[in-house]
């Protein structure tokens, strides 16, 4: 094999179709094949910042996109009335359809190879990856028996194990081994990886309960709708029937003060807070038992109540995150408006995994200690499909130039939001999972997510991931923008310029091809508008950009020893000799680094 991908959850997915698509060998490892691409918490794709990256992963070649587009029941535009650069699409999917198109477009790729097992050590020879030991797997259960193990040779591996590596489930005081609900944990690959020198951590995740649609009182309740007129999140899906699945609505409840006292009586049992579980969760999405606590003048918060297909009655609860015991669900759930006969399908639960502190790989996904070896998803201490998938994609496409001997890639904080979250992780140490917002990218103007194709198609042509189909509606697409441009230029409308009235915030796309007087695409218009209206912002974005682009590219030698270089301050020897940056750039993003400290090591690294 050129490749071995472990673990076929929304990274594993992603990696494995990027090492495809460029002609390498690859073989998918993962311990249930039937379960590749499952939405095991909220089954939904996108929102603020997700679906920036979502249609980021789609410009590049991914898969995501497409299987967002195939299964969606309900779509909506997030952040609508605001500016371009914060709306986040946003589908809730049929969890079912979902994953049967992942499988369907992993299926569609002769050089890729799904084998079920389990990756229990790494092999390893100077320094470099040369395969994996698989214990094979039989209905989800993978074998202990050490004859049975065999080896898979590879030039690369990408390893997403999600919440899988030593997952501990917990609902109440119970505790279950696995990464999710009836799935076993993957035990080996933690203590394979400590072999190897890896530093690891543990984090915590959780999820809400599953109630039954028809014991709940549905038509009684808020309704939340979907966009008359969705969106797709692939540029391919232009022109194929869409929405391809029945849409359907949500409903809107809340929990009330019986609810949060109940919650308060039992906090004792929570195992959050009874020590049972002492590893970080996540803070933007926390769990019921830490809203009561943390926002206590708060007598209600919104529950979601979210269908998970069309083919079955379960319904996600969006806002009740929780690991309380099954006793307590049962209560606090039917405290809610409209659910008081509510039936619970599957009661919430936490689960604790290891993950490798990230920075111990480098932006292009590959570890530092290990040349050939990428992680990519929950692995890294991120949170969320999206996240997840966009590493994966990189993973994936850097690992199968690595097995073709070609130069790995990245991506820059200017370029996208997936280049913005892989510096984060290499110059940060998360305390808790990861998660993309609009506010941790500094140019989001930039960063839109009408204008992805334009900035990452041609890079996904330079990397060969861009299907011809692909090419050719960017090049339409590209020759409309420059058409469109042309005519706003030289335009007017009742004696002012057209592009001087593009710049007034209440003219919208409608205005602007009625003022243009040919037919063009709703989304051209809209990227060609929103860059009249942002342009004096993307200007100043873009001159910066320029300014600091010396530091981003001037390279750092990678076995620098901090600790001979005088003067330099302990605070700073030590994040330095820690996360190794690899570029000036990134050295002035750690934690504890001044730009003094950059001048002693310019200085220093000039008369070596």
């Amino acid at each position: 094999m050129d490749v071995v991908v472990i673990g076929g959850g929304h990274a594993g997915a992603e990696a494995a179709w990027a090492c495809a698509n460029l002609g390498a060998r690859t073989a998918l490892v993962t311990i249930d094949p039937a379960r590749t691409g499952v939405m095991s918490c909220n089954p939904a794709i996108g929102g603020l910042a997700k679906g920036q990256i979502v249609r980021e992963i789609d410009a590049l070649g991914g898969l995501m996109g497409l299987a967002a587009d195939a299964s969606g029941i309900m779509f909506k535009a997030l952040n609508a009335s605001k500016g371009a650069a914060v709306r986040g699409p946003r589908a809730q999917c049929d969890k079912h359809a979902y994953a049967e198109a992942v499988q369907r477009l992993l299926a569609s790729r002769e050089t890729l190879e799904t084998i079920a097992g389990a990756v229990e050590r790494f092999i390893v020879k100077d320094g470099r990856i040369a395969g994996v030991v698989v214990a094979p797997s039989m209905g989800g259960v993978p074998s202990t028996d050490p004859a049975s193990f065999f080896e898979l040779r590879a030039r690369a591996v990408v390893l997403t194990t999600g919440t899988f590596m030593r997952g501990l489930m917990h609902t109440g005081p119970s505790r279950t081994p696995g990464g999710r609900v009836g799935e076993a944990p993957a035990v080996g690959v933690s203590g394979a990886l400590r072999e190897l020198g890896f530093e690891l951590g543990r984090l915590k995740t959780g999820t809400p309960p599953r109630l039954r649609r028809s014991s709940i009182d549905w038509d009684n309740l808020e309704p939340q709708r979907g966009d008359e007129r969705p969106t797709p999140f692939s540029d391919l899906t232009e022109g194929s029937p869409f929405p391809a699945i029945e849409q359907v609505e949500c409903r809107v409840t809340a929990t009330n003060a019986a609810a949060h006292d109940l919650i308060r009586a039992n906090l004792h049992r929570a195992p959050m807070y009874s020590g049972q579980i002492e590893s970080a969760g996540p803070r933007y999405c926390p769990s019921i038992e830490d809203k009561v606590v943390r926002f206590a003048d708060r007598d209600a918060h919104h529950v979601f109540l979210e269908p998970e297909s069309r083919r079955d009655e379960w319904v996600y609860c969006n806002g009740v995150s929780t690991s309380l015991p099954a006793d307590v669900q049962d209560v606090l759930v039917r405290t809610m408006p409209g659910c008081e006969r509510a039936e619970i399908l599957r009661y919430g639960y936490a689960v604790e995994y290891d993950m490798v502190r990230p920075h111990q790989i480098m932006a292009t996904a590959m570890t530092k200690r290990v040349e050939g070896l990428f992680l990519a998803g929950q692995i890294n201490g991120t949170s969320g499909y999206e996240e997840a998938a966009a590493q994966g994609l990189l993973a994936g496409v850097n690992a199968a130039r690595f097995a073709a001997n070609v130069g790995l890639v990245s991506l820059g904080r200017d370029e996208a939001y997936i280049g913005v979250m892989m510096d984060d992780l290499v110059t940060r140490t998360p305390v808790e999972p990861y998660r993309m917002f609009t506010s941790r990218a500094e140019h989001r103007l930039l960063l839109r997510a009408d204008n992805s194709a334009d900035r990452l198609t041609p890079l996904a042509k330079e990397w060969g991931t861009c299907c011809p189909e692909r090419a050719a509606r960017f090049e339409r697409r590209a020759a409309e923008l420059d058409r469109i441009g042309a005519l706003i230029d030289k335009a007017r409308v009742d004696g002012e310029p057209l592009a001087q009235r593009c710049k007034r915030p209440e003219f919208s796309v409608a205005d602007l091809a009625a003022a243009l007087g040919e037919p063009f695409s709703a989304a051209a218009l809209d990227t060609a508008l929103n860059d009249r209206q942002y342009a004096g912002y993307i200007d100043r974005q873009r001159a910066e950009v320029r300014r600091h682009a010396e530091m981003e590219r001037r390279h750092i030698p990678p076995d620098v020893d901090y600790h001979r270089i005088p003067g330099l301050r302990a605070e700073s020897r030590e994040a330095l000799s820690r996360f190794r940056p690899e570029t000036y750039g990134q050295a002035g993003r750690l934690e504890g680094v001044t730009p003094a400290d950059l001048s002693i090591v310019m200085i220093a690294l000039k008369k070596r």
